[in-house]
């Protein structure tokens, strides 16, 4: 990272009370053998994108699939819809973007990053329908979604400096939508 960009990073991680997230920022980063920024955008960012999907966009037929259905039934579609997800995020990213223009680094990293994220962001909450009473699975599967949700909003938080409340509200209502959904269709 060139000394201007760090010292901008760190001015307004002290500015805005944040110099943990820069200093946590950093030591990632230094890990991975990038500088800050090249991290988020090259890591983070393509990380995010396939957990916000993963988790968001296989609520609804997880959740129609336990309602209309069985537990059995929805980890059956709940796995089958995270790991078709993740195949689908993958080659999406790798393909929307060679990197060379943006900056955005490898496509084939990216896209297994992005991938791979969205797989493990869909999974998670189709593991509590291993439980055979389907009330209960739908309970189990509803807080992991809110684990799910607020780790979302902390990385959004702790790496893209949104402010986690906003994160919250926003990451929080794009899961109730898409629940929703899957309520009304699994219940018609």
């Amino acid at each position: 990272m060139s000394q201007d960009v760090a010292t901008q990073v760190d001015e307004s991680a002290r500015a805005t009370g944040d110099a943990s997230t820069s200093r946590l920022t950093h030591a990632i980063a230094t890990l991975t053998g990038f500088d800050d920024r090249t991290f988020v955008l090259r890591v983070v960012q393509p990380a995010l994108v396939g957990m916000i999907d993963g988790t968001v966009s296989t609520l609804a037929p997880i959740f129609a699939a336990a309602i209309s259905s069985s537990s059995h039934t929805a980890l059956v579609v709940g796995i089958a819809t995270a790991l078709g997800a993740g195949v689908s995020m993958g080659f999406s990213e790798a393909l929307s973007d060679t990197g060379e223009e943006t900056g955005r680094g490898s496509a084939v990293v990216r896209g297994a990053i992005t991938g791979g994220a969205t797989a493990f962001g869909g999974v998670f909450h189709s593991l509590p329908f291993i439980i055979h009473n389907v009330h209960t699975a739908l309970i189990v599967a509803l807080v992991v979604v809110g684990i799910e949700l607020f780790v979302i909003s902390w990385v959004r938080y702790r790496f893209l400096h949104v402010p986690l409340r906003n994160s919250m509200v926003a990451v929080t209502g794009a899961g109730a939508v898409v629940v929703a959904i899957g309520v009304l269709i699994g219940g018609s």
